[in-house]
């Protein structure tokens, strides 16, 4: 009955709560969309400014012009791990607590 009862139950706190989950939902689905369109131009332009590097300045980076497509990747493989481990340090409500200064 319990089961039931949770599954028809339209208390203006039960449909708030179903509606925060389900704008969060559509948040975390639009901003991750976002975030892969700004990677996307990312990649790209970091690939045509390592393009346009000569040889030497390419060496002097420590790469060879036929590894800047696995150079690119490499960073991006490390930015996303950044990425997560900073999501997962700022709490699900987003806001910041704790901060450390003291201004006064």
């Amino acid at each position: 009955m319990s089961i039931l009862s949770n599954i028809t139950d339209t208390t203006p706190t039960a449909v708030q709560r179903s509606t925060r989950n389900f704008a969060r939902g559509v948040f975390r689905v639009i901003n991750n969309f976002v975030a892969a369109i700004i990677a996307e131009r990312e990649r790209q332009a970091n690939l045509a400014i390592l393009r346009n590097l000569s040889d030497r300045e390419l060496w002097d980076i420590g790469l060879a012009r036929s590894q800047i497509g696995a150079g690119l990747a490499e960073a991006a493989k490390e930015r996303a791990l950044l990425q997560k481990s900073l999501a997962s340090v700022v709490p699900s409500s987003g806001k910041v607590s704790g901060c450390c200064l003291n201004l006064s």
